[in-house]
């Protein structure tokens, strides 16, 4: 069969395709992670049938709590305009993300990207609404950049399988054509290429003009490197994983035969039974009491296991972990011990810095999609929420402080936590209540302002 010509459909189509699914296969074992799919502790392969029950148990997920920790504290709040004072182009943003469910979208995008390394956000224009934005999973999206023109996409390919048809549908997406093909559903192992046909759709020509005139996809890449793509959040950490589960599995091993204490006797005969075999003389349980009727019997104990190792392992390795990924070890070890404030907010100031580290790539991402979705990246500015947690207190004397600055109002909101839209409200309710406020004042101090009276000799005079 002839190659495709250079950058022809047919030749993004392949060449996307097996780069999605090569990057599909190197991830998977993050998501495998995540959900607690973790390889099983290595035992003798003779011993695995029998303790297999023992080693599922084993595996606690650290895992989930360093990725929900990151993701937790990524959420939008709003659009912030520099040029447009009216905040129109501010509140048509925050519409736009409203109407496409992106509150919960976003956040499911930043869990795939901190996951697998990318997640995407499509823009497609909508009679209803639009644009309509959806987050798309890093399985069936990739894209690729131009050679030499850094954040210039040259093509993307967006993969699925349609239920309904059972076929295996894609779809390339370059700046001034979109192509869409199909093929049957490989087969679970199936590791040779489809075979591809133009999918041809009701009302619609195979090779549709582009409207947007870019490839239609921002970009959310989680800790990418100058010449590498995004990373997960658990690339570095999989292994300590590991360790920590083995060493559960040993100490459950542990518990299940040396924990309860092995007893002994001496100084007292063994019976026999018919063939002369010796006879265990005692059923050992902690509900039995032991007895013997020679005068000579002693009874004793040897010490129960000791599983302090095993404690002292597993914490040092989840101190590990929490070191690499810069999250605070009482979020992985559940212990707050006489911590002061201060205390948690050191423990968390890792954190905190990655957090700032992480939303950098990500607002390019939301910055292009809003773009391609008609707002100028000076109209469009994303306003992320604080990821720091502290207590009205210290935030409202820490503001108050701010004011005898001479900070604006509006500033003192945003460092509040306000979102543009209640900023906005704000604004506008101040004034009124403002005017209120220095009217009650006034009433208190003074007294109720008086009104004119015309005397009475004066409006006879005047008929």
């Amino acid at each position: 069969m002839p190659q495709p010509a250079v950058q022809s459909p047919e030749w993004w189509r392949d060449r996307l395709y097996e780069k999605l699914s090569k990057r599909s296969e190197e991830t998977k074992v993050f998501d495998d992670y995540y959900e607690c799919e973790h390889p099983l502790p290595h035992l003798h392969e003779k011993a695995r049938a029998p303790f297999r029950r023992l080693l599922q148990m084993s595996r606690a997920n650290y895992m989930e709590l360093v990725v929900d920790a990151l993701v937790g504290r990524l959420e939008v709040a709003g659009f912030q305009s520099d040029v447009d004072a009216t905040g129109d182009a501010d509140q048509a943003a925050w519409a736009l993300w409203q109407d496409n469910n992106l509150d919960g979208g976003s956040s499911l995008a930043f869990l795939e990207a901190a996951i697998r390394g990318n997640a995407y956000m499509l823009v497609s224009p909508d009679k209803r609404l639009g644009f309509r934005i959806t987050p798309e999973h890093p399985t069936q999206v990739i894209t690729e950049g131009k050679p030499g023109e850094p954040g210039e996409m040259a093509a993307a390919l967006k993969l699925w399988v349609d239920d309904w048809t059972s076929k295996l549908c894609c779809t390339v997406y370059l700046p001034d054509r979109i192509y869409k093909f199909e093929a049957p559903e490989p087969k679970y192992g199936d590791t040779k290429k489809p075979q591809w046909v133009r999918r041809e759709v009701a009302g619609e020509e195979w090779g549709g003009k582009n409207v947007l005139g870019e490839v239609p996809f921002g970009e959310l890449a989680n800790r990418p490197r100058m010449l590498k793509p995004g990373a997960s959040e658990l690339r570095s950490v999989t292994g300590i994983q590991d360790r920590i589960n083995k060493t559960i599995a040993d100490r459950m091993m542990t518990q299940e035969f040396a924990a309860f204490p092995q007893k002994w006797v001496t100084g007292m005969e063994i019976p026999v039974d018919a063939n002369g075999q010796d006879v265990e003389p005692f059923d050992v349980a902690v509900n039995k009491i032991l007895m013997a009727e020679e005068d000579g019997a002693r009874f004793g104990q040897f010490a129960a296991a000791d599983l302090s190792g095993y404690l002292k392992a597993k914490e040092a390795d989840v101190h590990d972990i929490a070191a690499i990924t810069s999250t605070p070890p009482h979020y992985l070890l559940g212990s707050m011990v006489n911590l002061s404030a201060e205390a948690l907010k050191a423990a968390e100031a890792g954190l905190i810095h990655k957090i700032y580290q992480r939303r950098r790539f990500l607002e390019e991402g939301l910055e292009r999609t809003m773009r391609l979705a008609g707002f100028a990246s000076s109209q469009a500015r994303i306003v992320w929420k604080s990821p720091e947690w502290r207590t009205e207190g210290e935030l409202v004397d820490a503001l108050v402080k701010m004011s005898t600055l001479g900070v604006p109002r509006e500033v003192l909101w945003e460092r509040w936590g306000a979102t543009p839209q209640e900023i906005e409200r704000w604004r506008k309710l101040s004034e009124d209540a403002l005017d209120r406020a220095l009217a009650g004042d006034v009433a208190a101090e003074y007294g109720p302002k008086p009104t004119a009276t015309v005397e009475p000799a004066v409006a006879d005079a005047e008929e």
